[in-house]
């Protein structure tokens, strides 16, 4: 027997749900995060239950239908709070809007994407995982290792699956995950971090009321997370749209290309250049994404 409830969510304006999913699936060939043009369809774990969401952007709302193979009353309060955060539809964005107005690269590209919003990953688990599947290797890869992971130990709903949480995956075996093409390093570094948050070894749930720095010290003493992974998880997992994950190569091309460039800045250079766009420095990350995803006519 299938369960299903349906409810609506409000949006602080502007939003564009089609463009929100894009900048957070960031491939077509995404498994875990779909949209089929009108709708934006994903499998949540809750409770250890594997519940689907399939959010369509209606006039001025978010109409949402839940759907699992268990029984979900009671839970849409939880539900509702974790699409909030991923699609991050009650960050006000005005001030972003009258800064961008004056900046003549900015205006542009943000008139081109207006609506979006700087999504998140609904947890910090799955922000590090990505971090560490799409470490040194093309984004195209990366995808597909998070597809394989998520097909081979998330729970499944329907045609579609979870991305796997920490008791999926700390029982396996380097060599299960080498079989999914990772390295064996990635491969230990998944398996650790999941270890840990089960064995409660490490925990982040305080990882809100931390500065960014604390953050990063943190993350960084995790095996596999160097300061690219924890910026990136500040970014997508703790929507600190205020970081731009200076040692991202794809995000060094884009902005050299918004600036018009000679060469691909540095480190350094990319904080010296976002800084007169404090504190959204962050969120021109996912434009220069999806002006990039542009080119290739897909958002």
């Amino acid at each position: 027997m299938a369960y299903e409830e349906n409810f609506t969510l409000s949006a602080i304006p502007p939003f564009r749900l089609d463009l929100t999913v894009w900048a957070l699936r960031r491939r077509q060939k995404n498994l875990i995060d779909r949209w089929n043009g009108k709708k934006y369809q994903r499998v949540l774990v809750i409770h250890g239950k594997a519940i689907q969401v399939i959010v369509e952007e209606k006039k001025v709302t978010l109409a949402v239908t839940v759907k699992s193979d268990e029984e979900i009353s009671g839970m849409q309060a939880t539900i509702k709070e974790k699409l909030v955060k991923m699609l991050e539809i009650n960050k006000n964005l005005e001030l972003f809007y009258q800064l961008a107005e004056t900046d003549t690269y900015l205006r542009p590209l943000v008139e081109r994407f207006k609506g979006v919003k700087p999504p998140r990953f609904p947890t910090i688990f799955e922000a590090l995982v990505n971090a560490i599947a799409c470490q040194q290797v093309t984004l195209d890869l990366g995808i597909l290792l998070l597809n394989r992971l998520s097909e081979t130990y998330g729970k499944k709903f329907a045609d579609q699956y979870a991305f796997p949480e920490p008791n999926d995956l700390y029982q396996i075996s380097e060599k299960d995950l080498k079989k999914l093409g990772f390295s064996y390093q990635k491969a230990r570094a998944i398996i650790e971090l999941s270890k840990a948050l089960v064995y409660k070894e490490l925990s982040f749930e305080d990882l809100e009321m931390l500065q960014n720095d604390e953050v990063v010290s943190l993350l960084m003493s995790i095996r596999g997370i160097g300061r690219w992974s924890a910026e990136y998880v500040l970014l997508r997992g703790l929507g600190r749209i205020d970081t731009f994950p200076g040692d991202d190569v794809g995000a060094q091309k884009n902005l050299m290309l918004l600036l018009n460039l000679p060469k691909r800045p540095t480190y350094d250079e990319i904080k010296g250049l976002t800084n007169p766009w404090k504190p959204y420095a962050g969120f021109i990350y996912f434009y220069l994404l999806l002006d990039k995803l542009r080119k290739k006519n897909l958002p």
